[in-house]
């Protein structure tokens, strides 16, 4: 069994080279190879899963002796969902390392506990994991419609479905509910549960679901939101990319809908 931690540049193995949210790709795809053919460091080097019985290694872009050109991971959703998923883990423990520096119970030094993957403390020796922060989203039906919102950050008229952090002391569904309240101005019943997907922009967790229009009527909190809508499948505006969890949301309403 291959450890966490290797020193071997004969390694052949899938290599993820992270810096923020982005990632390297040879011939658009994850480079896959030993560290000495591709020039990296295999003693930087972490095993953070396995792809086609294959290691996956995960190198921060800091650790690479030469210039990388990188792409972002958000630009690759469509990539194999497996492989994707370990884009992401690298992603979020590079975050972890930039962020997870100081102690949090004593304010001292972190350093990276390679088998644990995690932060610990140079003083108190407390292990930090990395942060993941959960996320609501929801596709809200109304008979032969699909709520849909535009966020302002969002490029070319771009609409999805709401989203939004869970609190302290509220459950996913309550926090589904009070998202929706908030955002759209109405109340929303029969809340069940769809899917999750890790979200590595930097590090969240969101997790979905599908609801029905129960009463009130639309209004946008313009604080956080462009426009909210009522669509009908046959006139739907731009929506959010395949590979998100949002398109899956929006794709299955539609398919609910057309089955009516």
């Amino acid at each position: 069994m291959l450890k966490n931690s290797v020193n071997d540049s004969e390694l052949d193995a899938y290599w993820i080279v992270v810096s923020n949210s982005d990632i390297w790709l040879l011939n658009k795809e994850i480079p896959l190879g030993t560290a000495e053919q591709l020039n990296l460091p295999s003693d930087k080097a972490i095993k953070i899963g396995e792809y086609f019985s294959k290691p996956v290694m995960w190198v921060n872009e800091a650790d690479v002796e030469r210039v990388l050109e990188l792409d972002s991971l958000r630009e690759n959703l469509l990539m194999p969902q497996e492989l994707f998923l370990l884009a992401s883990k690298a992603v979020q423990y590079g975050h972890m390392i930039q962020s997870q520096r100081f102690c949090a119970q004593c304010g001292g030094r972190n350093f990276l506990n390679h088998n644990e993957i995690a932060m610990q403390c140079g003083e108190c020796r407390t292990i930090h994991y990395p942060r993941i922060f959960p996320c609501v989203i929801v596709a809200v039906r109304k008979e032969g419609q699909i709520l849909l919102a535009q966020h302002p950050q969002h490029k070319g008229g771009m609409y999805t479905v709401i989203a939004g952090f869970l609190e302290v002391g509220e459950t996913l569904e309550q926090c589904v509910a009070r998202e929706v309240k908030e955002e759209a101005g109405i109340n929303i019943k029969n809340i069940r549960y769809f899917g999750s997907q890790p979200w590595a922009f930097p590090t969240n967790m969101m997790v979905a679901f599908l609801a029905d229009y129960d009463s009130g009527d639309i209004e946008p909190d313009y604080t956080e939101l462009a426009d909210v809508k009522w669509f009908e499948p046959k006139k739907m505006p731009i929506v959010a990319p395949e590979g998100t969890i949002a398109r899956a949301l929006i794709d299955k309403t539609i398919e609910e809908i057309n089955l009516r």
